[in-house]
């Protein structure tokens, strides 16, 4: 009988194993990516869900939302693009604040978590700690700061103005906006202080839920993403600078409804870890 020699160098069995037991380390925790199908339908859901939310609001302050009515109306006087317009003081404008921003974000969630549900039903765990993680993390806790903090510095607000140092005399129009922009300086460092602390703050919190709730250990990273749903407070800064419901500022409220769609399509595209 003859007896084959062992080829030390051949790899075994073991180290096969060993292999594999590196990679699945290496990939786990990490999550998969959604499929485009999936991604799709959470965007698509997610404009559905924010764009329900902001008829609603424009058919509460009083804005026509009737199709037979929209026909006869140009499209630039519509609820979602009127904007302000110089001399004309009193033009009825959609107003978007606190209110407003935390209903359009439960409706983009809603829409969010209703797409995930038609196209990744598998998911629904996942996608039901990132919508509270949207709602509680990026929306509510980050609003209300910079909500709180704008209403405390408005009870000082001529006061630290006051004292806010002046270029010389404002006889021209350069010298009047840098002094403007001299005077609002701590109402947009307070207005960002906020919101980052917020978002910290809300980072934080969801990162307690998840692990005493959800047993999810691993902490949530802020993502650029979490900023998309604060895009107002870019507008209180700009309505700060010039006259209320001024042009510049307007244009930018109407891409709010836009930028809290993201909530949504980041819970209706969530995956569970690999």
């Amino acid at each position: 009988m003859n007896i084959n020699t062992v080829d030390l160098n051949r790899p075994q069995r073991f180290s096969q194993f060993t292999n594999m037991a590196h990679y699945n380390m290496q990939f786990a925790g990490q999550k998969k990516e959604a499929s485009p199908n999936v991604k799709a339908g959470a965007a698509l859901s997610s404009l559905i869900g924010t764009g329900t939310v902001l008829t609603l609001i424009a058919k509460k302050q009083g804005f026509p939302i009737n199709p037979k009515i929209l026909k006869n109306i140009p499209l630039k006087d519509w609820a979602f693009f009127k904007i302000a317009k110089k001399g004309e003081p009193d033009r009825k404008l959609l107003e978007i604040e606190e209110k407003e921003i935390i209903s359009l974000a439960a409706g983009s969630v809603t829409g969010g978590l209703i797409g995930g549900a038609v196209f990744d039903r598998k998911n629904m765990k996942a996608k039901g700690r990132e919508a509270l993680t949207q709602i509680v993390g990026n929306v509510l806790i980050p609003v209300g700061f910079v909500g709180g903090a704008s209403r405390i510095y408005k009870n000082y607000e001529n006061q630290i103005k006051n004292i806010m140092p002046q270029i010389g005399l404002d006889n021209n129009n350069v010298i009047k906006f840098v002094n403007k922009f001299i005077r609002n300086i701590p109402a947009i460092g307070i207005t960002a202080g906020a919101l980052v602390a917020g978002i910290f703050t809300g980072s934080k919190v969801t990162n307690f839920i998840n692990e005493k709730f959800f047993g999810q250990k691993k902490e949530r990273e802020i993502k650029s993403t979490d900023f998309a749903p604060h895009v107002d407070d870019l507008c209180l800064a700009v309505t700060l600078m010039g006259a209320k419901d001024s042009p510049v500022a307007s244009i930018i409220t109407r891409t709010v409804p836009l930028f809290l769609s993201v909530p949504g399509y980041q819970v209706g595209k969530a995956q569970e870890e690999v």
